[in-house]
Parts: C-alpha cells; sequence; structure tokens
C-alpha cells in the first residue's frame, strides 16, 4: 500500500502541471460522439438524425409473431409467446401478452421525443438549406405523427408531448389528453407535413406528401367510426357505458355523420393525388390476371409498386428480420418454420369466382373446395395440393413435383403417408402447421428462395392506395352514397378478376367488410377494423380451426411417390377445432382497447387505465 501512494502521488502531481493550466482537457470532444449543435448545422449528420427517428417502425408487420395472429386470420403455431393472452382475452396491467415494438407505449415514446428534438432543433434551423430544412422538418412532424396514431389506434388517448424534456424540467407526470385533442393534434402534424414535402422528391422508403394524406385517411376514418363515438360504442359495450373517462377513447359530444364527412374528404385527397395500380379496368380481369395483378401490389413490382404509399424496405444484404417471411411462416417441408398460419376462418371466406358465397353445405364446393375461388386466394394462402417450389435436393425424392403436402394419403402398400407439410411428416415435423394452411402472399415467388439462407426484398406496406380507396368507400356507405362507393369498390374487385357488387344499404356494407378484409389480408388492418366495427365478440372471439385432409386411393390406382392428383385419390375435406389446450381464443370488451403496463402507470400516477383492467 505504501509503494502504491508513492508512486500515485508524483503521478498527480505531474498530471496537474501538465493539465491544471490547460482548460481544453476536460473540454475534449469524444471521438465516438458528435455533439447536438454540430448536428443541426451540419446537413448530412441533421438528415442522419432524422433518419433515424424512422427506426421506430422497426420490421413493419414482418417479424415472426404477425399481429394477424391475434386475429381472425392466422394462429401462431409455437407456444410460449404470450400471443394466447390476448386471444383469449387474458391481457393485464401486469401481463398484457405479446405487444409488437412497433407500438409499444415506451418504445414509441422513444422515437416521438427524437422527432421532437428535430422538430426543434429545426424551428430555428442553423442550416443554410431552406429546402432542405422544410423536408427534414415535414418528415419529422409525419413520424411524430404515425408513431401517436399508433398510441391512439391501441391504446386511445395519450399524453400530448410536443417538446423533448431534459434534466432541468421539474414535472415529468403528464396525464392522457382526450381522444379527441389527439385526433386534432396528429391531423394538425400531418397537415403541416404535407405542405412541407409538396413537391419534394424522396427515396423509396422515406415519407412523401401523399403518404401524410394517406395517414390522415386514416386517422379520420378511425376517428368516425362506431368505437370512437362514444353514444354508440356505449349502447353496445357495458364496459365502455361503464367508464369515468370516456373521452380518452373517443368523441362524447358532437356530429358522427360531420366525421364521417372530414373522412370521406381526406381520403378523396389521396384518390385525387396518387394513381394505384391497376385499377382502370371497366370489368372484372381473367383469374390469372387477377392473380398476378394480386401478387405484384403485394410484392410491390411489375407496376404493383405504384399502389405503395409507404414502405419499409429491406435489402438482403443487410439480412434483417423483415427479409425472412419466407422462413418465418413457410412449410416446415420446406426447412421452415410455419409462424402464423391461415386458420379457415379466412379461408372459407373467400368467395367463388362467380362473387357467391363458398359454402362447405354445397357437395360440389365441400368436395373442391379449393377450385375457382377468389384469385387472391391462390396468391395469399398455400393449400394441400398446392403448386410451389421445388424441394430442397434432399428431399425432392419425396416430392418431385413440389406439391404443398397437408393431409395423409393412403399407399397402395396399405400404410398412411402423412404429407411433407404436417406435423406428422418427416421433415422438422415441429415446425408444422396446425390448420393445414400456410401464407404465401409477401413471400418471394422465386424458386431460389426456399428456406432460411434467404433474404427477400418485399417491403412492408406501411400505407397502400388501396386502403385509401376502401377508406373513401367506406365513408361514403355511412353517408349513404352507394353507387359512388360501388365505383370504387368495383374497381378493386375488378382488377382481382371479380363481379361488382350490386347491394346497397347494409348487405352493401358487409359485402365491402368482407371485401376489406379479403384485400388487405395479413397487413394489420383486420386487428383495428373488427375492433373500431365493434364486430369482435362475432369474430375475433370464435375459436381458431383448420382442415384436416385425407387422401384415399381409388380402385385399382397405384402411385409410387405421393403426389396430388385426382385421378389417382378420392379428397375428403373436414373442418376442425383447435384443440383447446392449444388455444381457446374468446372475446372480451376490455380487449377493445390494450392496457398500460403496469410500469407506466407506476411511474406515471396521473396516468388513467382503459376500462375493464385492473
Amino acid at each position: 500500500m505504501k509503494k502504491t501512494k508513492y508512486i500515485l502521488l508524483p503521478f498527480l502531481v505531474s498530471l496537474f502541471a501538465v493539465t491544471g493550466c490547460n482548460d481544453d482537457f476536460v473540454n475534449t470532444q469524444p471521438l465516438g460522439e458528435v455533439s447536438e449543435s454540430s448536428v443541426w448545422s451540419d446537413a448530412a449528420l441533421a438528415e442522419a438524425a432524422v433518419t433515424n427517428i424512422y427506426r421506430g417502425i422497426g420490421n413493419g408487420g414482418f417479424d415472426e409473431q404477425m399481429l394477424a395472429s391475434l386475429t381472425d386470420e392466422t394462429m401462431f403455431t409455437h407456444p410460449g409467446r404470450n400471443i394466447t393472452t390476448v386471444t383469449e382475452s387474458r391481457s393485464n396491467s401486469a401481463d398484457p401478452g405479446w405487444i409488437n415494438n412497433t407500438y409499444d407505449w415506451a418504445n414509441m415514446f422513444t422515437y416521438i421525443r427524437a422527432a421532437n428534438v428535430a422538430i426543434e432543433q429545426l424551428s430555428e434551423p442553423q442550416l443554410e438549406d431552406g429546402a432542405l430544412v422544410d423536408r427534414l422538418m415535414g418528415e419529422a412532424k409525419f413520424m411524430r405523427a404515425y408513431y401517436y396514431q399508433q398510441l391512439l389506434r391501441y391504446f386511445g388517448g395519450f399524453p400530448i408531448i410536443d417538446k423533448s424534456y431534459g434534466l432541468s424540467d421539474d414535472d415529468f407526470l403528464v396525464s392522457r389528453d382526450s381522444y379527441e385533442d389527439c385526433v386534432n393534434f396528429i391531423v394538425k402534424d400531418l397537415d403541416d407535413a404535407a405542405t412541407l414535402l409538396s413537391g419534394k422528391n424522396l427515396a423509396s422508403g422515406r415519407t412523401t406528401e401523399l403518404a401524410a394524406l394517406a395517414l390522415k385517411s386514416r386517422v379520420l376514418l378511425y376517428a368516425a367510426s362506431d368505437l370512437h363515438d362514444i353514444p354508440t360504442a356505449s349502447a353496445k359495450s357495458s364496459v365502455i357505458s361503464g367508464f369515468s373517462n370516456k373521452e380518452l377513447l373517443g368523441y362524447i359530444s358532437g356530429s358522427q355523420e360531420a366525421r364521417w364527412q372530414a373522412a370521406k374528404a381526406a381520403a378523396k385527397a389521396v384518390l385525387d393525388k396518387g394513381t394505384g395500380a391497376f385499377l382502370n379496368n371497366s370489368e372484372p380481369v381473367s383469374a390469372e390476371q387477377g392473380k398476378e395483378n394480386y401478387m405484384n401490389t403485394s410484392l410491390s413490382r411489375n407496376g404493383g409498386e405504384d399502389d405503395l404509399i409507404f414502405g419499409r424496405y429491406f435489402i438482403s444484404a443487410k439480412r434483417e428480420g423483415g427479409g425472412r417471411q419466407g422462413l418465418f411462416n413457410g412449410p416446415n417441408g420446406y426447412n421452415n418454420w410455419a409462424g402464423n398460419t391461415p386458420v379457415s376462418l379466412l379461408v372459407d371466406d373467400y368467395e367463388m369466382m362467380d362473387g357467391s358465397s363458398f359454402d362447405w353445405d354445397n357437395a360440389e364446393h365441400a368436395a373442391k373446395p379449393y377450385d375457382n375461388r377468389d384469385p387472391r386466394f391462390y396468391a395469399s394462402v398455400l393449400y394441400d395440393g398446392a403448386q410451389w417450389k421445388p424441394r430442397a435436393s434432399a428431399n425432392q425424392p419425396r416430392d418431385p413435383l413440389g406439391q404443398i403436402q397437408t393431409g395423409q394419403y393412403e399407399l397402395p402398400s396399405g400404410d398412411t403417408h402423412f404429407g411433407l407439410d404436417t406435423r406428422n411428416g418427416p421433415i422438422e415435423d415441429w415446425n408444422g402447421s396446425y390448420t393445414g394452411y400456410y401464407i404465401r402472399k409477401f413471400t418471394e415467388p422465386a424458386d431460389d428462395f426456399v428456406d432460411q439462407n434467404t433474404w427477400q426484398e418485399i417491403p412492408w406496406p406501411v400505407l397502400r392506395y388501396t386502403e385509401a380507396v376502401l377508406n373513401y368507400a367506406e365513408a361514403c356507405i355511412e353517408l349513404g352514397e352507394d353507387a359512388e362507393a360501388k365505383n370504387w369498390i368495383n374497381k378493386v374487385r375488378f382488377r382481382a378478376g371479380l363481379p361488382a357488387l350490386t347491394e346497397s344499404g347494409d348487405a352493401l356494407m358487409d359485402r365491402y367488410r368482407h371485401e376489406r378484409r379479403i384485400e388487405m389480408v395479413f397487413e394489420e388492418q383486420r386487428f383495428h377494423d373488427t375492433r373500431r366495427w365493434m364486430i369482435a365478440p362475432e369474430t375475433l372471439g370464435r375459436q381458431a380451426n383448420g382442415i384436416n385432409i385425407v387422401g384415399s386411393l381409388k380402385p385399382g390406382a397405384t402411385v409410387d411417390v405421393y403426389r396430388y392428383d385426382t385421378s389417382i385419390y378420392n379428397y375428403s375435406y373436414e373442418v376442425i377445432n383447435m384443440d383447446e389446450g392449444k388455444e381457446n381464443r374468446q372475446w372480451a370488451d376490455k380487449m377493445y382497447f390494450l392496457p398500460l403496463n403496469r410500469t407506466e402507470l407506476n411511474r406515471n400516477e396521473n396516468l388513467i387505465q382503459n376500462p375493464g383492467f385492473d
């Protein structure tokens, strides 16, 4: 110890001698950091700071666990991910269940703060390029509005924070603002963003004037919906009617019709400004063209990219999770994980080509359930017998044709062949679908994109022109303007190869809701639509189901290696509910809004919990 002190004292003395009179020593800039003043006075650094705000989008909806599995679109295959906490309405403040970081309360406010910093700095710009300042300000305001609308549509009213808090602030305990005030704040940001971004050309993946208008259309559509018209919502739900702070959930006064007018005008602004893709048909295209059109809009290529207004893009070189949808959702027989698999509730909702409903009680339909269906079905779902891709070389002898196998089939020996894409098959059976279906939409169709060794470059559709078309049609129906609504809905149907709708009134609204379900499947729309329409009890409350398929050899028929072939096999189909031990779906009205996490409530005593939660 004495030796240590002896050495240290001269060192400190010499250090003081060298630095004691040099103030620059304590002002040395860290080599790995840039000061805030430097960032906002340098064009490249300022742009990088605004670009960083986009990170809150994450992978969009392209995560291993998808929001679709919290709805009647798909179910999640693997246990232990807190999905069933939500689908079984067991969510509470201590255990809300699975929450994607793209709407996580704390995560959204992290990026809202980043947007607030940018807006503050750009309000008194140090940059000389005024056009750049306007563009960056427009992007920051759009992103702030986007994250706030994420909070709004999941949680209801939020605390409006329009400044970046610092250590000198003496009060961080803010209250939630009313739903109406939150809508007005978001719309103001989007109006500002649209003005600032007008005429600006930006790279793919960055926001634009049209994106600001499209997001405004969504926000005002939700605001006009029944869930957020408190008199209507209270009449439909005792949980909402018994809540003491209804202003956090919707409008407690004012005209719902006026709100539908505002929603209609906002959607029409998008239609007038954009063009969309493949919507200029006066009659239905062929079934094959309809499938191709839908695939191209989903993949954003071959003209379909014109439908995408704002997307989260991926490049294979970065190997981000958003580029692995084929792995996350693909068939186990192709060495994939079958994460989110379509349920029969969805599959059975796809129309026949003539526009009639599919019906298991119809003998012709039941015998050939995958024939003559809405072309979007074939672009969205993989089913038993669907022609897909070549198997991995080791598995091609088992399936030379590359056909989806989700059933069990009789062999001439009397043995049963369990399909390669089942949970009883010989290839990664633990990754097989319980439902008998797989997602095709958003999966790269090229044969060499098969399994975990490939990353896709398909963008996640944050905002689509077609969404604005459907928003406009919905507002028109609500306002009694059926002819105008059908004009636009039929553009979407003709693009898919389906006949025009002819209904009116409530029947037209039912067909519209069906059309939105099918057209925007797996795009995080259904979760919100069923809630804002307040039809969740009869949609999300239904038990997930699948299909059981058995192929029996026809008399005298023989086969060496199984293949789907109706000349060799008779196929039977049975819809089966999921075992309650796997998932026991039920609906509780508290699930119209998500619970604020107990951690946030403990941090801020001024926050009010949503109705129905402790």
